[in-house]
């Protein structure tokens, strides 16, 4: 897969303010003409995570009792720690066909394969700067890649761009440029795929990416996950403190923004997933926060620490997994490791409601 090397210093929100608004008149959602208002404004150019005072601590103890949310959780249940790694090494896991699980690896430029019993084999190697992995209904696995960060020691990390790629069965770039020209300026964060050879991605604000080049579908936004309701046919968001909906009317178009539900106050959404209910399952810091089809919020699952990407995987996919950012070492301490001096942790859950059958995540 060839790629064109690209400087990491970005300025601007999404892209230059022409190609923003360029992208924006050929298929926005809100006012077209106008530059689109990405958050957080720094994304594309991130800073070296400090650590704060007192970062060699153990997390504080949490309250991880699980109280019954009908259809969903029974009460009771408790999480199994599976994995966990150094580094920024886990992200937008999704089920694997042979079991276990998927995570993007973005220090190790892998798709990682991670069984029930903690056991790991590289499933796509090579996958330069690899940041959230997505599946369409045909298996077809795509990834978000995104420049390195300062303090990256990887050797090639001057020819690491920012782009939507298609991992397998097939590796190709589905796009590393602007659908007005250029190369593309935003780190992508997440993305579903649509089984049309495109994605939706998110980075600060909602773009689309096929072969035409990635542009902004939706602005005025603080995204970070997404993902699909069980028809297709509408598209969930976060932003920030909420979870935002649209109509997919077509490959890359939406329409009929709305507010779909308030997350908990003083909470912010991360990774996103439903089960065959509808119901809309959005990872927080306190845990799985779960809302009914209609945006009515049904309760919290509280995990072992704040959780960043989830999915549904296993025998009959009816265990929920999730990523927790951070991990502890041998002596409890917490592990900083990589340019962004973190780790990730792996866990499991079993559970009353059910992950599509017919689509990965």
């Amino acid at each position: 897969m060839k790629r064109k090397a690209v400087a990491i210093g970005v300025a601007g929100l999404c892209a230059s303010t022409a190609l923003a608004t360029q992208a924006l008149a050929q298929n926005a959602v809100g006012a077209a003409g106008s530059a689109p208002e990405c958050m957080p404004a720094t994304q594309q150019v991130p800073r070296r995570v400090q650590l704060r005072p007192g970062a060699d601590m153990p997390p504080p103890p949490r309250d991880l009792t699980i109280s019954a949310i009908p259809g969903v959780v029974a009460a009771g249940g408790a999480w199994t720690k599976v994995w966990q790694g150094g580094g920024n090494s886990a992200d937008g896991v999704l089920p694997a066909r042979e079991g276990g699980v998927l995570v993007a690896q973005e220090d190790f430029d892998t798709v990682l394969r991670i069984t029930d019993d903690g056991k790991t084999s590289v499933a796509v190697s090579g996958a330069k700067g690899l940041g959230s992995i997505s599946m369409d209904r045909q298996g077809r696995l795509y990834g978000v890649h995104r420049t390195e960060r300062p303090g990256s020691t990887k050797p090639d990390r001057d020819s690491i761009v920012n782009a939507v790629t298609e991992l397998a069965p097939e590796r190709r770039t589905v796009a590393d440029h602007w659908a007005g020209g250029g190369a593309l300026t935003v780190r992508p964060n997440d993305l579903a795929a649509d089984g049309r050879g495109g994605a939706f991605v998110t980075s600060g604000c909602l773009y689309y990416a096929d072969q035409a080049g990635v542009r902004v579908v939706a602005d005025n936004l603080r995204t970070n996950g997404v993902v699909f309701s069980p028809d297709d046919k509408t598209l969930y968001v976060t932003n920030g403190g909420s979870v935002v909906a649209f109509d997919v009317t077509g490959p890359g178009t939406l329409a009929n923004r709305r507010d779909f539900t308030a997350l908990a106050t003083g909470t912010s959404g991360d990774g996103l997933a439903v089960d065959t209910e509808g119901r809309l399952y959005v990872t927080s810091p306190p845990g799985v926060q779960v809302f009914d089809r209609t945006g009515k919020a049904l309760g919290l699952i509280p995990t072992p620490r704040a959780v960043i990407s989830i999915a549904f995987a296993g025998p009959g996919k009816k265990r929920l997994y999730v990523v927790g950012g951070g991990a502890e070492g041998a002596d409890g301490k917490p592990i900083h490791e990589g340019p962004q001096l973190t780790a990730a942790t792996l866990y499991r859950l079993p559970v009353e409601a059910q992950g599509l059958p017919d689509r990965a995540k």
